[in-house]
């Protein structure tokens, strides 16, 4: 999918050294100037294995291999990169404001963070609720680190509703199948979704200053934000 031009302006205040995590076979399109590696849960070989629709020679090479639910970011020290992107990864991570915590860890002080998900009203997920802060804020408190078969149930009655046709067994594999491919687990549109950062900052004692941001209502797509540390 070519990169849309509301995302290459926002890149365009990018600069330095940088990380994106889980960008699969949809990298971020950043300025010539700056450096990028990429982290992810999964191997290339495992993401090729799970997700066999995706084109091979699209997919990023995995410089780092890491969960960011189990082990946070602790690959990397604090202050470590001039900005970090991470595109439609928090609704399918078991603790997102832990992403939010590490994120901001790992990125240089005046570095900057990008942070998207897709809105709900332009996806497949439009006939799921939106999560509520209350359930993300108990699974920080309790330091989840797996969402459990509720999480994949809930995506499968909402994209997939047809799987409850058939066999037990079979529908177990389902959801098997989609924990394996980490499917979408939390469900935002554009407005939820920048409550839930502005929520988190303050769970966090973090203070952001915001530099660019556009809505799903505007795109048809997804909330997009770049933010300083």
């Amino acid at each position: 999918m070519a990169e849309s031009m509301f995302r290459i302006k926002g890149y365009e205040l990018l600069n330095g050294e940088g990380l994106e995590i889980g960008a699969l076979n949809q990298a971020a399109n950043i300025p010539a100037r700056c450096s990028i590696t990429y982290c992810d849960v999964c191997s290339r070989e495992e993401v090729i294995q799970f997700f066999p629709e995706l084109r091979i020679e699209d997919l990023v090479p995995v410089d780092y291999i890491c969960d960011i639910d189990k082990d946070g970011l602790a690959l990397f020290q604090d202050n470590t990169f001039d900005f970090i992107i991470l595109n439609h990864i928090v609704e399918h991570v078991a603790n997102p404001i832990k992403s939010i915590r590490e994120i901001f860890r790992i990125v240089k002080v005046g570095g900057l963070l990008v942070i998207s998900a897709p809105d709900k009203q332009y996806t497949f997920d439009k006939n799921r609720d939106l999560t509520p802060f209350s359930h993300l804020q108990e699974d920080y408190m309790n330091n989840t680190i797996d969402s459990t078969d509720d999480h994949y149930i809930d995506f499968l009655k909402g994209v997939h509703p047809e799987v409850f046709d058939l066999s037990p067994e079979e529908i177990q594999e389902r959801i098997d199948n989609v924990r394996l491919r980490r499917e979408h687990v939390h469900v935002w549109d554009s407005s939820s979704f920048r409550q839930f950062l502005d929520e988190s900052f303050r769970l966090l004692d973090l203070i952001p200053e915001l530099q660019y941001e556009t809505m799903g209502d505007e795109n048809q797509f997804e909330y997009f934000s770049i933010w300083k540390k």
